[in-house]
């Protein structure tokens, strides 16, 4: 884990995956080491300041909304796809940093670790309800 001191100077190639463990995702209380200061994030990874509309925000609000099925994650070179989606997720997760900062670390953090990405987004569960009604009548 990293803490705040020890990056004062934030170096994207340098900043990897942890591991995270099972206790952690079940319970992700504390994430911001495991995070970008928002000082260091891009723009336009950025909701307000940035646009917020890229490909890996995208990934984010679908994940964080409506779930998403046949997630294709296409990893950089020297990045273990499981453990970086792990860490991404434990983020996701937890209720410690601001929504703000918790999409555009994700989304940086995505952006940084996957060469692309391909999934579809889940249908939220009152859709399958409706679709569920309108087969049985």
């Amino acid at each position: 884990m990293r803490s705040e001191t020890k990056r004062e100077k934030f170096k994207p190639d340098e900043f990897k995956p942890v591991e995270v463990s099972d206790i952690q995702m079940a319970f992700p209380a504390s994430v911001t080491e495991m995070m970008p200061s928002l000082k260091d994030i891009p723009e336009e990874f950025q909701i307000g300041g940035g646009d917020g509309h890229t490909k890996w925000n995208k990934l984010f609000n679908d994940c964080f909304y409506s779930g998403v099925k046949n997630l294709d994650l296409i990893p950089k070179d020297g990045i273990d796809p499981g453990r970086a989606w792990r860490h991404i997720r434990c983020i996701m997760g937890s209720y410690e940093p601001k929504h703000e900062h918790k999409e555009a670390a994700c989304a940086y953090l995505m952006s940084l670790w996957f060469e692309d990405a391909t999934w579809e987004r889940a249908k939220p569960a009152r859709d399958k309800d409706k679709e569920m009604g309108e087969k049985q009548s």
